[in-house]
Parts: structure tokens; sequence; C-alpha cells
């Protein structure tokens, strides 16, 4: 019963301690909201009075922005009114300008129609003038100018003939000294050697046995090398060597370098001609690029595009009247900087308008054309100065580009006029004079044509009484023109035209 008691005033203390401090709690709680409500309130105070004075604050700054936008606006109208007062003002002289000018222009109208006037009416007595001298000289305006032409250029012809031949003699007197002087001096300074090249290449066998071979079983080996390379075969009976004739250069050296390939083998059979053909085109190209670097590192010319170097190496298989045309433009391109130092002019360019002039050659057998026709377009492709451009294209034209394609057209003319430079055979060579002499002897009044010096001069005797002295420079034009128009030839050709009267009488 005890411990019934004692459980019993244990619960009831419990019941009593949850309900005092339950009390005391809310106390507690009750009077921390007061002061948080307390404080909060404070806050909102101290916050309105805050916002009051913001308040006044921007409305003194809004007003004080006001006063200095009327300041200012008050300003510009001032200003405004007196650009407007100035404006008027040159408006007003504007207008009186004007009313001046429209005067003067009235009163230069009225001189204009006065003076049309004055000559309209002049026109007119010209006009019955010259009706008044048709009437009297029984002749028309037309017909009179043509008899007073007529007589002024007969009563001149002869004193206007004398002159141009005074000036030009005089003229071409003292041009052909200094012009000789300065080409023998460029000759004289620039030594090449010359070897005419042929059409055929000579390949060295170790043995005439090695000939068999290359023919092969029924002539096939032969055949498939003439007919991949385009190049005949001549085996005769000349010891330990074949001969490569051809009229292409590059093509008797891939079958040159073919044959020499194949002999090296010992495996001669189409396959291997096939194989050993291709090998040696892959060789020339890389020898071909070889000379032409070789080529314009000997002249020291730099910044060429490596296809335009190859394009030149081509020139080393490339021949004019046998002449080998990368050592033609490596002398004419010496020639030319020689003859442009003795000009003062640019020695760089002009070397480099030398080199270059030919290289339309280097293509031409594939490309339709005359080569300096393609030698402009290959050098404009490749981005070339147009003054190297022109001496390509103008080098055999009578009306050279500038002073580089003259100094060009020059060398040129040195260079394929040395002594075995050139080569032509003989039938070649009176064919050549023939149709020369043809072509001078094709003009009315003409007596007798001689071809001298090789080609290279051609001289006219005329009919003294059909060619008078006038007459006689424009025939010697029309000659040189026509044999330009019609020949192929190397360098220049002089025209010589004789009017020669002789009078013979005998005292008896």
């Amino acid at each position: 019963m005890n411990e019934i008691y004692i459980i019993g005033g244990v619960a009831v203390s419990l019941v009593v301690g949850f309900f005092v401090g339950y009390f005391l709690r809310k106390k507690i709680a009750q009077a921390q909201a007061n002061s948080a409500e307390a404080k909060a309130e404070k806050m909102l105070l101290e916050a309105k009075t805050k916002q009051q004075e913001h308040i006044l604050l921007g409305q003194e700054k809004a007003s004080k922005i006001i006063e200095e936008a009327k300041k200012e606006d008050q300003q510009m109208r001032v200003e405004l009114r007196s650009i407007k007062a100035r404006l008027e003002q040159r408006e007003n002289m504007f207008d009186q300008k004007l009313l001046e000018f429209q005067d003067k222009q009235t009163k230069l109208q009225d001189k204009v129609d006065k003076v049309n006037q004055i000559k309209t009416e002049i026109e007119k007595l010209r006009e019955q003038e010259v009706v008044t001298l048709q009437k009297i000289a029984g002749l028309t305006r037309e017909e009179a100018k043509e008899q007073l032409l007529k007589k002024v250029e007969d009563d001149s012809k002869v004193d206007l003939a004398g002159r141009i031949m005074k000036v030009q003699k005089e003229d071409s007197e003292v041009y052909l000294e200094k012009a000789r002087e300065l080409v023998l001096g460029a000759i004289q300074r620039c030594a090449s050697s010359h070897a005419a090249e042929t059409t055929s290449s000579i390949v060295n066998i170790p043995s005439d046995e090695m000939k068999g071979r290359i023919i092969g079983k029924e002539g096939r080996n032969i055949k498939t090398i003439e007919k991949l390379t385009g190049c005949e075969l001549v085996i005769d009976d000349t010891p330990e060597s074949i001969m490569v004739s051809g009229f292409s250069p590059i093509r008797r050296q891939i079958a040159k370098l073919a044959l020499e390939k194949l002999m090296a083998d010992g495996r001669i059979q189409p396959a291997r001609i096939e194989e050993y053909v291709e090998k040696a085109k892959q060789d020339l190209a890389l020898d071909i690029k070889k000379a032409g670097e070789e080529a314009l590192y000997k002249l020291g010319i730099t910044g060429i595009d490596p296809k335009l170097v190859s394009i030149v190496g081509r020139l080393k298989y490339r021949t004019s009247y046998g002449q080998n045309i990368v050592n033609h433009s490596t002398e004419v391109a010496y020639l030319s900087a020689m003859i442009a130092a003795e000009l003062g002019v640019d020695e760089a360019k002009a070397k480099k308008c030398g080199f270059f002039h030919d290289i339309g050659k280097a293509v031409d057998q594939e490309t339709q054309g005359p080569h300096p026709e393609i030698g402009y377009a290959i050098l404009k492709k490749f981005n070339i100065d147009e003054d190297i451009a022109q001496a390509a294209k103008t080098h055999h034209s009578d009306q050279p580009y500038n002073i580089f394609s003259s100094i060009v057209k020059a060398a040129d003319a040195i260079s394929g006029a040395r002594m075995g430079a050139r080569k032509d055979t003989y039938e070649q060579f009176v064919a050549r004079l023939e149709e020369l002499e043809k072509a001078a002897s094709g003009f009315p009044g003409i007596e007798k044509v001689y071809a001298i010096q090789a080609g290279r001069e051609v001289r006219v005797f005329v009919k003294p009484n059909e060619i008078d002295d006038y007459s006689a420079f424009q025939l010697a034009k029309d000659i040189a023109r026509k044999i330009e128009q019609e020949l192929q030839y190397p360098g220049e050709i002089r025209v010589t035209l004789i009017r020669e009267t002789r009078v013979v009488e005998y005292a008896k």
C-alpha cells in the first residue's frame, strides 16, 4: 500500500510540474514576442524618417535641374534668334546677287545673239563670194581645191624627196655609228661557244651482239622502242653504236636513256622496254628541272615559280635552226644586260627580258600559235613583270613595246647571226634565197633583184623612168613589209633599193 501511495504521489508531482513548466514557457514566449514587436516598430519609424529626408533631398535636386534647364533653354532661344537674323541677312544678300547675275546673263545672251546674227550674215556673204568666184573661174570648189593641191604636190615633190633623203642620211649616219659601237662592244665582251645540233643521237653499245638483242625476234623489240618513243633507231654496220633519229630532242633523249637502262639490265623485251621508257621519262623530267635551275642560277635570277623553272628546263631539249635555245637564251640575256648598261637602263630587268624572250618555244610544238604569243601567255600566267612579258611578245615586231623590247631584239639578232650558231642545208639555203628574191621582185618598176650576204640583204634595182626618188622610199618600205609578212627568217633582212640614171654619149 505504501508503494501505491508513493507511485501516486510521484504521478501527481509530474502532472503538477508539467503544467507549471507549460505556463512558465508561455509567459517567457509572450515577453519575447512583445520585445520583437517593439523593435520592429522602432525600425519602421526610422525607415519612414529616412524616406522623408530622401524625398526632400530629391525634390531640392529636381528643382535645381529644372532651373538650370530653363536657363539653358533661354540661352538657346537667344542664340537661335541671332542665327536666324544672320541667315535672313545672308538670304537678302544672295537674292540681290542672283538678281544682278540674271541681269548680266541676259545682257550676255543679247550679245551672243548679236554675234551669231553677224556670223550668219558673214557666212551668207562668204557663200555669195564663193558662188561669184566659181562663176568667174568656171570651176567648183572641189575642182579648184584638187587643182591647187595637185600643183603644190608637183612643185614640192622633188624638194620634199630631197629633204627626206638629206634628213634620213644625216640621222642614219649618226645613229648607225653609235649603234655599231654599242653592238660591237657587246659582241666583243660576250664570248660563247656555238655548235649547231643535229637531229640524231648516238648510243654506244658494249658489243655488236647487242644490236641483235635490241632488234629482237622478228623486230618486236625495236618496233616497241620506236612506237613508245616516237624516234627511229638506225642500226647499221657502224661498230658499237646505234643512231637514234628524230626531230624532237626530248624524244631522242628518252629513247637514249631507255636504251642505256635496257643494256645495263640485259633483259630486253617489250614489257621491260615499257618499264624503262617510263623510268626514262621520269629521269628526264628531273633533268629538265635541274637544267632550268642551273640556267637561272647561272644568270642570278631568283624568285621564279617551280613550274616556270621546269618550262625553262625544256629549252635544253629545244633547237631553232640547229641552235640550242637554252644556250641562245643565256647568251641573249648576257648581251641584253651589256647593251642596257651602255644605255643606262636596268641591267637586271634587261637580263630577264633576254632570257625569257623565247620561253614560248618550250611548248610551241604542243600548243598552237606563234612562240612570241605563247611566251607572253606563259609569263603573264606566272605574274611576271609586264616589260618582260612584252619583250617576249614583241622581240620579232617592228614596233617594240619599250626600250627593253628593242634591246632584246638586237641581242637576239646578234646571237642568231654568230658564225656557227645556226645551220641550213644547201637546198634550204638556196630555196630561201629564191623565195626572198621572188618576194622582192613582185612589184612594178623593178628591174633586177639580188639576195646577198647569205640572205641578210636584198638589193633591188628599179627602172629610173618608172620609179622616181619619192616613190623609191615607199617602194622599199612595201618590199620590207611583204618580206616580213610572207617569209620566215632569223634576225633581220636589209632592203637596199638602187635607182640609177646613166646617160652615155660618144664624141666622134
